[in-house]
């Protein structure tokens, strides 16, 4: 039999609207992400993409049809984002949607030009379309997470995560990493695709296609669960609601809920206590304009405020906790970072981390020279913007373990959170998710359970009104915290593994996997045309 795809039967009424099935079929993907999670809705809106793609007469007209599947898909899936406007008066909430949907409609690039690459490779071939389009959509999740500083929220390798309890198909993430399960994603639902195309010539092959997809995505859990470790933490949740975290007026009352929380019923010879980004407005290094300390640093000195940091976690604790640090030049604060600090009983620093994946238009305004004249300062409050630090590195606590951090959304780029020369024990990852409503926190989490499995290190999560959890490095939630509660939880540090395959060679193994596609793909070409 010739290869060549069975054309899908449109009705003439249908015709006339098209267009609006690439972008129906991205909204129906995203629904294999977090909350709803149902990982068949995402292979079945790929397997639609791929089907028009098979359609498509040429590059030109797949890229636009991968454009508005991505303006779909982007749309709803980043859909949370719309609620951070809520919570900041120098942006009205009605330009919460628009911020959505001019953010999908540059991200929706990526699937446009994973579209144009493999329709142009695979040459109107179905067989090689299928390998084509998993390397392509490698490619392109790559770029997406490294193009103008990089925006990866919501791999398609989310949807392979099983239940909290089950990491399912996420499992090969240490062969694959993050980007190459994601063209697995992209690959299984390209053979759902086939298998439709072929259920008139070949059933029996057809129903074999349709059927790996789904025993695939059913994985049962592959790895015992690790043994207990050593190092006893108290993870804390203040359940601060956003809209009251920047109040000055309460600040006094959200220390006393996140003391309250952390004060241990009997003197441990050590723990490790870790409090969430933004959970503390004190500033607690010295050196600062005074006035600093005076409108909210704790008897406005941050000495007093280390002091009573180190009596409410005790003798034997070390506290980790966000914080924010100011840049100082000739007397003036000139910019400021977004930290963790480490302090410990006797309230001295111990050590500090300074975010480096800074959020664009929330963290710092990008051409701040050419937009502030055009009235566009006020999209991010203050007066300068804060300042991005090094990179990832590993924080030596002695007998606390050794600690990398990842600070709020950093977490979610793959193969840049670990210092491969110096491994950590675990990964702290505080966060602020109260921005975000009630979708963005469970991506979030879920984002940071592939950093687990691939990295193969466990993930203590501390937010400021959840989910705060601990994520061992089989992926696995063993203690979480909902929203919006305030909480603690006790236990031990999970252990971590021994170095993974992605842990030594990062994102270079997505570009191996990428060419094996490729490969694939050639081969089909050349059995074509024998």
């Amino acid at each position: 039999m010739a290869d060549r795809a069975l054309p899908l039967p449109v009705p003439p009424a249908l015709r006339r609207l098209a267009w609006l099935l690439p972008p129906a079929a991205g909204a129906l993907a995203a629904g294999g992400f977090p909350p709803v999670a149902l990982w068949p809705l995402t292979l079945f809106g790929l397997a639609l993409l791929v089907a028009l793609l098979a359609r498509a007469p040429g590059p030109g007209r797949a890229a636009l049809c991968g454009w508005l599947w991505g303006v779909g898909h982007f749309s709803l899936g980043n859909g949370w984002i719309a609620t951070a406007f809520t919570y900041q008066s120098n942006m009205p909430a009605a330009l919460g949607p628009v911020a959505v949907v001019l953010l999908a409609l540059y991200l929706a690039v990526f699937p446009a030009a994973a579209a144009a690459l493999a329709v142009a490779f695979a040459r109107g071939r179905p067989t090689a379309l299928v390998p084509a389009f998993a390397a392509a959509w490698i490619l392109s999740e790559w770029l997406r997470g490294w193009l103008f500083t990089g925006f990866p929220w919501n791999p398609l390798a989310v949807a392979a995560l099983g239940g909290p309890e089950r990491a399912g198909l996420a499992q090969v993430l240490p062969w694959t990493g993050t980007y190459a399960l994601s063209g697995l994603v992209a690959l299984l639902a390209a053979l759902w695709w086939r298998g439709w195309s072929l259920r008139v010539a070949r059933p029996g092959l057809a129903l074999l296609l349709v059927a790996v997809p789904l025993a695939t995505f059913r994985l049962p859990q592959l790895t015992p669960p690790d043994p207990p470790g050593r190092l006893p933490f108290t993870l804390v949740q203040p359940g601060i609601p956003q809209d009251e975290l920047d109040d000055p007026a309460r600040f006094e009352a959200q220390f006393a809920t996140a003391a309250r929380l952390t004060r241990a019923a009997r003197p441990a010879a050590r723990r490790l206590v870790l409090w969430p980004e933004s959970g503390l407005p004190d500033y607690l290094r010295e050196g600062y304009p005074a006035w600093f300390y005076a409108a909210t640093t704790y008897r406005g000195d941050p000495v007093a405020a280390r002091a009573r940091l180190g009596r409410v976690i005790g003798p034997g604790g070390l506290l980790l906790t966000g914080a924010v640090d100011l840049v100082v030049e000739r007397g003036r604060a000139v910019a400021a970072r977004n930290v963790v600090t480490v302090v410990d009983a006797g309230g001295t620093i111990r050590g500090s981390y300074a975010k480096a994946h800074l959020v664009p238009y929330g963290e710092y305004l990008p051409l701040r020279a050419w937009l502030t004249p055009l009235g566009l300062s006020r999209l991010v409050p203050g007066d300068f913007d804060f300042a991005a630090g090094p990179g990832p590195r590993t924080l030596a606590l002695g007998p606390w373990g050794r600690a990398g951090v990842q600070i709020c959304y950093e977490i979610v780029f793959s193969g840049e959170v670990i210092d491969r020369a110096d491994r950590p024990d675990f990964l702290f990852n505080p966060s602020n998710d109260g921005w975000f409503g009630a979708a963005g926190p469970p991506q979030h989490l879920a984002q940071a359970r592939l950093r687990a499995i691939e990295e193969g290190v466990p993930v203590l999560r501390a937010t400021t009104n959840g989910i705060s959890a601990v994520i061992d490095a089989n992926g696995l939630i063993r203690h979480s915290l909902p929203r919006p509660i305030a909480g603690r939880i006790d236990g031990f540090v999970p252990v971590a593994h021994a170095p993974t395959p992605f842990a030594r060679f990062g994102n270079r193994l997505a570009l191996v996997w990428a060419a094996a596609l490729v490969l694939c793909s050639m081969l089909a070409l050349w059995r074509a045309r024998g």
